[in-house]
């Protein structure tokens, strides 16, 4: 995608049809407001819980629900329903089932670049579209290093994603107000970061009791960590997650820590996410920092660890909230008056008809951002 074609309304509509431009620069044209949605990345039905009051009603089928990273949140969609909603494969592309898919009649699916049915994005558009059912993608990024000169961040796409969103949904104002806010919201962070220096984090995309350790790379993760005023480790190259040796976090010495837990698997990482007990988050973190080695961190030894549920960096319109805290653990001082807190409360009161339950975040000191 071009820069100029991300700053463009991703959306028009005719008396008979409607167009989109999703996540892959395509145009895609439906005859009407999709009824039968068949979703690739399940945590997608979160960002339609902005523009429908009951998106489940919608989806006929999903894959990859796990990624919600909530028990709650999954069986809280399951159950509006008022169905089962089908399951048409796991968390990768090869366990996709066509024949799934087609057998549900949808009259649109939804992908992400990473989850293209058969691995490719391109083959997955021409199968689907030789059938009659059209492809939009809500997600460009796969953890290869071959589109880096048509990546764009996060902050950038975000405003073409929501538009894309509003129009398959045929909520095109929704759309704009929800622009304005997250655009009213980066001004504000932009003005407390003004002339502050970014400070060095390790954010662990994937946080294990009894791994270690797993960097934010380059792309969505350190993006948004830049954008809060952090940098990632030294020498990291990979597009999603960096696998380090405990020897090579331990000579990064980086100034703050930043966790990841969620409801899946939760008996191996923090369980911090909706629903979830918030003293269990804190005990989380606790035992991440008995691992071998993270006594000597910086970061451990003045108290700057934190944790996050994974849906603040994998949902789009909740990064602003990821940005906000981070800047705040990583830039106290200087951004005192954001409130991370308000700006979700904002977000559950004008824009998600299925509000999220917290705690979305947690301090190894107990204290607020």
């Amino acid at each position: 995608m071009t820069a100029a074609l991300i700053a463009q309304p991703s959306f028009a509509r005719t008396r008979d049809s409607l167009s989109v431009v999703d996540m892959l620069g395509r145009t895609v044209t439906l005859p009407r407001t999709p009824r039968r949605i068949v979703l690739l990345e399940g945590r997608d039905m979160l960002t339609m819980a902005l523009f429908h009051p009951r998106p489940a009603e919608l989806v006929v089928g999903w894959a990859a629900a796990d990624r919600f990273d909530s028990d709650l949140l999954r069986e809280g969609f399951e159950m509006s329903a008022g169905r089962p909603i089908a399951v048409v494969g796991k968390q990768a592309a090869d366990t996709l089932s066509l024949e799934g898919i087609l057998a549900l009649e949808p009259d649109l699916v939804i992908a992400s670049a990473f989850m293209a049915p058969g691995g490719n994005p391109q083959a997955a558009v021409d199968r689907l579209g030789q059938l009659g059912i059209p492809l939009v993608f809500s997600d460009a990024s796969s953890n290869t290093a071959s589109d880096a000169a048509t990546w764009h961040p996060p902050r950038q796409t975000l405003p073409g994603l929501m538009r894309m969103w509003g129009g398959l949904l045929d909520a095109p104002v929704r759309a704009e107000e929800i622009v304005a806010f997250i655009e009213t919201r980066f001004r504000a962070l932009d003005r407390c970061l003004a002339g502050t220096e970014r400070v060095k984090t390790f954010l662990e995309v994937m946080s294990l009791y009894d791994e270690c350790c797993w960097a934010a790379g380059t792309r969505i993760w350190g993006e948004l960590l830049s954008d809060a005023g952090g940098r990632s480790l030294d020498g990291l190259d990979a597009p999603w997650t960096a696998r380090l040796s405990t020897e090579h976090l331990i000579a990064q010495e980086p100034k703050v820590y930043i966790a990841t837990g969620g409801g899946y698997a939760s008996a191996m990482r923090p369980a911090i996410g909706p629903g979830l007990d918030a003293q269990a988050g804190r005990g989380g973190l606790r035992r991440l920092i008995e691992r071998t080695g993270f006594a000597s961190l910086p970061a451990v030894r003045e108290q700057r660890v934190h944790g996050i549920w994974t849906g603040l960096i994998t949902v789009p319109l909740l990064n602003i909230v990821f940005v906000e805290l981070a800047a705040k653990w990583l830039h106290p001082e200087a951004c005192r008056e954001l409130d991370p807190a308000a700006t979700l409360a904002e977000i559950n009161r004008r824009f998600l008809f299925q509000p999220l339950p917290g705690p979305l975040w947690a301090n190894l000191t107990g204290a607020d951002p």
